[in-house]
C-alpha cells in the first residue's frame, strides 16, 4: 500500500472516530449508568442566621455533576442517567429543573423527564426557618422524585408511593413498638401541619438501559426527623437493621425484576452502615458528612460502581445537602 493510500486510510479512521451519531453517542453514554442523589431543598438554602438564598436550578446542578475525577464545572462531566431528588414542591418544578438539565447539555426539552410521589402536594408549615416568608413558602410544598435521561434510559413502570413510619411525639418507643405508618390518621397535629406526611412518600421505578438491555431499579425516600432518635419504618418497625429504612412491597417487585438496583434517601439519621440494604444486594456509597458535619443522606446500589477520588460525596452542593453520586457499568 503506498504511503498516500496509508495516510488516506489513516484520516478517514480519524475522522471516523471523531464523528459521532447520536445514538452512537447514547449508546456509549449508556454503558456507564451515572446516578446522582440530592435533597435539593425545594432550591433554597437555609442560612445559619437565619436567611435563606434561593438557588437556580442550572446553578445547582453544575455544583452536584461531576467528572470521572469528581470534579464540577470541568468539560468532562458528561450527562446524567437517573437523578435521584427530595423535597421537590411538586411536578412542576420536578419537570422545570429536568428541562434546565436537558439545556445545560444542549437537549430539547422534555430530553429528561420527571417522575414524583404527589403532582401537587398542599402546603403545610409556617416559615421553614426563612426570615423572608416568600422564599419560606417555595418550601411548603415537598414530594421525592425521580428525573431520568430518555436518551439512555426507557422508562418500564412506576411503583405505588409508600408511607415512611414514624413516632408521633408523645409516643412511647421500645425497639419499633410505637411506630406507625406516617399518614392519617397518624400524622402531625395542628392545621398547619395536616399535610406535612406527604414530604415523605416514597417512589420507585423500573428503567431499561437502551443501549444494553439492563433492567433498573431506582426509589427514592425521605424520612421524618423522628427517624433521627427513633427508627421507624411501619407499625412497630424499626426498620431494615434498625435503621428505619423499608421499601414498600410493590417497590419490591420492581426490584427483584431489576439487575442494577439504586435508591437514594435522606434518612435524617446517622449511622446507617454500608451494608443494610445487604439482603437486596445493595451496598451503600459515600461516608463523608452530607449536611453539617452529620451524614443522614444515604446511596445505595447493586451493581459495578467505579471508585470515586471523592468518596462519591459533593462538597460544593448548592444545597444544605450534599448530593451522593455513583457511576455504575452496565
Amino acid at each position: 500500500m503506498s504511503y498516500i493510500a496509508v495516510k488516506t486510510v489513516t484520516v478517514a479512521a480519524a475522522l471516523a472516530a471523531a464523528v459521532t451519531t447520536p445514538a452512537a453517542h447514547a449508546q456509549e453514554t449508556a454503558r456507564v449508568l451515572r446516578v446522582y442523589s440530592d435533597n435539593i431543598e425545594n432550591l433554597v438554602m437555609n442560612n445559619a442566621d437565619g436567611s435563606c438564598t434561593r438557588i437556580s436550578g442550572p446553578a445547582h446542578l453544575t455544583s452536584m455533576l461531576v467528572d470521572d475525577d469528581g470534579k464540577t464545572g470541568t468539560s468532562g462531566v458528561q450527562a446524567p442517567d437517573l437523578l435521584i431528588v427530595q423535597q421537590v414542591r411538586g411536578t412542576g418544578q420536578a419537570t422545570a429543573y429536568a428541562d434546565q438539565l436537558s439545556a445545560k447539555f444542549g437537549y430539547p426539552a422534555g430530553t429528561f423527564k420527571a417522575i414524583v410521589a404527589w403532582g401537587d402536594p398542599e402546603q403545610w408549615g409556617g416559615s421553614h426557618h426563612c426570615s423572608r416568608q416568600s422564599l419560606g413558602d417555595l418550601k411548603k410544598r415537598q414530594t421525592n422524585g425521580i428525573i431520568y435521561n430518555t436518551r439512555t434510559l426507557s422508562l418500564a413502570e412506576t411503583s405505588k408511593y409508600w408511607s415512611a413510619g414514624w413516632l408521633k411525639p408523645g409516643t412511647a418507643y421500645a425497639g419499633g413498638a410505637g411506630c406507625t405508618l406516617y399518614k392519617p390518621p397518624s400524622n402531625d397535629d395542628g392545621a398547619a401541619y395536616t399535610h406535612k406526611w406527604k414530604r415523605t412518600s416514597a417512589i420507585a421505578a423500573k428503567f431499561t438501559v437502551k443501549a444494553t438491555g439492563t433492567a433498573v431499579f431506582a426509589a427514592s425516600m425521605h424520612l421524618p426527623e423522628q427517624n433521627g432518635k427513633n427508627a421507624c419504618a411501619g407499625p412497630g418497625d424499626p426498620g431494615i437493621a434498625n435503621s428505619g429504612l423499608r421499601l414498600g412491597a410493590d417497590a419490591r417487585r420492581l426490584m427483584n425484576a431489576s439487575t442494577v438496583r439504586v435508591v437514594g434517601v435522606d434518612a435524617n439519621r446517622t449511622g446507617i452502615a454500608p451494608a443494610t440494604l445487604g439482603g437486596y444486594g445493595m451496598t451503600g456509597y459515600g461516608a463523608k458528612p452530607t449536611m453539617g458535619s452529620r451524614k443522614i443522606d444515604y446511596l445505595f446500589v447493586k451493581g459495578a460502581v467505579r471508585p470515586s477520588p471523592v468518596d462519591h460525596t459533593v462538597a460544593g452542593t448548592k444545597s444544605n445537602h450534599r448530593a451522593l453520586y455513583a457511576f455504575v457499568t452496565v
